[in-house]
């Protein structure tokens, strides 16, 4: 691959306007050429010195779904008022805090300003823009109604977002929690119970049973931590890489849908996402065995994609999408019957919102559900793994107290 060089430009575009950023290219000759594609006129091209050069450093996804549902509702917005593409690329892409993000946005309007249409642009850029957003905007494309498309994506990543969020804000008590509990197990066992030990040897009094296992516990511990954390980074690269196989992949989604409190949660949380990505891309004209295809993609859970690629199969082949669900005995009933009933009316994609908009009220009350009853399960499990180390050191204290008595 021929090395580049990073410029830095200055230019004044057809409509007049000023834009300023950087460009990689094999010499200035082909940065000059390649910047002055659409009648721009290049004010300034210089090579970027290294603090001209971005340092982005992410953690986690690139960019998250409310920024991609601002990024549409924006779009949206200012294609209704009658900005062209271009124009409406440039102003979203300087007005982006994300540089990841932002960088993407220019680079797609770059693309379209030399003649590629948006989609197209948009897939140069997987990681950003999901497959999802790409063939939706590429059937508002072909149909004429853009608008349309960034409505429908904005209304799609605003309530992936809220759903996530969601999850997550109900996950903040319990995970802080756990980290108290093995805090506190990990003071009272390195800390606590060596002192304690060293006292009731000096001594010679005969321990508990129960005082003796927490000792030999504290002792390995203290003397053979390493064990304890090679054995934890071991069982996790192990599972890792279990999961990554095929087989793996179809326990653990087993797994997740079959987990008492967790495996409800999870099958509505995956049959809201199956039904309103479904609807937002049947709305957009995609037919159904492509929108299947895309949904396929999406899905993490493997029991649940594998039934979805079945579907698809099952479709191709003339077969209804409502039976085909229904003998895959993943989903509950009330999914296939609505949808059974949105094929006979033709009126699927009306169906499809209704049960996504449904399991999205039940995905909440199921998240707090659980959130109320994890709240007992876990100070109950603190309590089971405190109170056995403080009966180990006082139950010795108190026969010590009473022999001197």
């Amino acid at each position: 691959m021929a090395a580049t060089t990073t410029y830095k430009y200055e230019i004044m575009d057809a409509a007049g306007k000023r834009r300023k950023g950087t460009i990689q290219a094999a010499n200035r000759d082909a940065a000059m050429n390649e910047l002055r594609t659409g009648g721009n006129f290049v004010v300034s091209l210089n090579a970027a010195s290294v603090l001209d050069k971005e340092i982005n450093i992410q953690i986690g996804a690139a960019v998250k779904p409310r920024e991609l549902s601002v990024f549409c509702r924006q779009f949206q917005s200012v294609l209704v008022a009658g900005v062209t593409v271009i124009e409406a690329l440039g102003m979203l892409g300087e007005q982006t805090e994300n540089k990841v993000f932002q960088k993407a946005i220019l680079d797609v309007r770059d693309g379209v300003q030399k003649g590629e249409t948006l989609s197209n642009a948009m897939g140069q850029h997987p990681k950003i823009f999901p497959d999802l957003m790409i063939q939706m905007i590429a059937a508002g494309e072909a149909s004429g109604s853009l608008e349309v498309a960034f409505d429908r994506l904005g209304t799609q990543f605003e309530k992936e977002s809220h759903l996530k969020g969601l999850i997550v804000k109900s996950m903040i008590y319990p995970v802080i929690l756990i980290m108290v509990i093995i805090v506190i197990v990990i003071v009272m066992m390195v800390k606590i119970v060596p002192t304690f030990t060293s006292t009731f040897d000096s001594l010679g009094a005969e321990l508990p049973g129960i005082t003796l296992a927490v000792m030999g516990v504290s002792d390995f511990f203290v003397q053979k931590w390493y064990f304890l954390v090679g054995g934890i980074a071991l069982a996790t690269v192990i599972l890792k890489t279990f999961q990554k196989t095929e087989t793996g992949a179809f326990f653990f989604g087993r797994l997740g849908l079959k987990l008492p409190l967790f495996g409800n949660m999870n099958l509505k949380t995956a049959c809201a996402s199956l039904t309103r990505t479904l609807s937002t891309l049947m709305a957009a004209g995609i037919t159904l065995v492509e929108c299947l295809g895309i949904v396929e993609k999406i899905v993490k859970n493997a029991v649940v994609q594998q039934a979805i690629k079945q579907a698809q199969k099952d479709v191709t082949e003339g077969r209804a999408l409502s039976s085909s669900l229904e003998e895959s005995g993943v989903f509950p009933p009330m999914v296939y019957h609505m949808i059974r009933i949105g094929e006979e009316t033709g009126n699927m994609e009306s169906m499809l919102d209704k049960i996504s908009d449904y399991y999205d009220e039940e995905v909440e009350m199921a998240t707090q559900s659980l959130l109320a009853a994890m709240e007992p399960m876990i100070i109950i499990a603190m309590a089971g793994v405190v109170v056995p180390i403080i009966l180990a050191i006082m139950l010795p204290m108190l026969s010590i107290n009473n022999a001197i008595g």
